[in-house]
């Protein structure tokens, strides 16, 4: 039998909320409700499937521009639903780590997402990543600025800035590449996230609305990854 080939890390680009809504005739905010239930489920599925890292799409900096009574529910959104499910989270043994610009956040925002960090940060499971208010440019802008602080400063040569540094200075610092990027709702893009981090990574876009993702979807990804011949610029053997 052929091994099968899991990710190490999984990346997703949940799509589809609002056009999930608009077909049920629904408000945006109830796609977004739903988005973020199946996130929940999807996170537990790839837990289970022994998956070490999943990254999801929860925010982006470029979200800000969205009707402010969008806005305005997404922010509540991290509060909402880290305190219903924090406890899941130890009880599935999950990491959760933000990653994104914090300084825009309110502070219940970001006082519950410390919280829960904090609570988590023992759990060596998966390691959930939320990007929320994140921008891959902006995050590889700030870290050309760190590390440019830090030659000015005498704390580093030129020499010495390689591709490992580079990546110490992202959000994603100590997570591996993302190996498999999964977007939904028949968009192909990557808009503006993990530029860095998914220089390798295999592609995988589907139909499916972000809020019908199920196991079903999930396991077809994987199964489209496992069949992939990653080369990394070389040639077959």
């Amino acid at each position: 039998m052929a091994e099968i080939k899991l990710p190490k890390h999984v990346a997703i680009i949940m799509d589809g909320n609002g056009t999930w809504a608009k077909k049920r005739g629904l408000p945006r905010t109830l796609g977004h409700k739903k988005g973020s239930e199946t996130l929940v489920e999807v996170a537990k599925m790839c837990s289970r499937r022994g998956i070490k890292y999943l990254t999801v799409y929860a925010f982006s900096t470029e979200n800000w521009s969205r009707p402010k009574e969008e806005v305005d529910y997404l922010m509540g959104l991290p509060q909402a639903m880290l305190s219903r499910y924090e406890d899941d989270l130890m009880r599935d043994n999950i990491k959760l780590k933000f990653i994104g610009f914090r300084e825009k956040l309110g502070k219940n925002i970001t006082s519950i997402i410390d919280r829960v960090e904090e609570k988590t940060k023992n759990n060596d499971g998966m390691v959930l990543l939320v990007a929320f208010n994140y921008g891959a440019r902006d995050e590889i802008l700030e870290a050309a600025k760190s590390i440019a602080s830090d030659v000015k400063n005498n704390k580093l040569e030129i020499d010495d800035i390689t591709k490992e540094y580079f990546s110490s200075k992202l959000f994603t610092s100590g997570v591996p590449d993302v190996d498999l990027l999964i977007r939904t709702s028949n968009q192909i893009r990557i808009s503006n996230f993990l530029l860095w981090q998914i220089s390798y990574s295999e592609l995988y876009f589907t139909n499916t609305l972000w809020p019908d993702f199920s196991e079903k979807d999930l396991d077809e990804a994987l199964f489209a990854y496992n069949n992939r011949d990653r080369r990394y610029g070389g040639i077959k053997k």
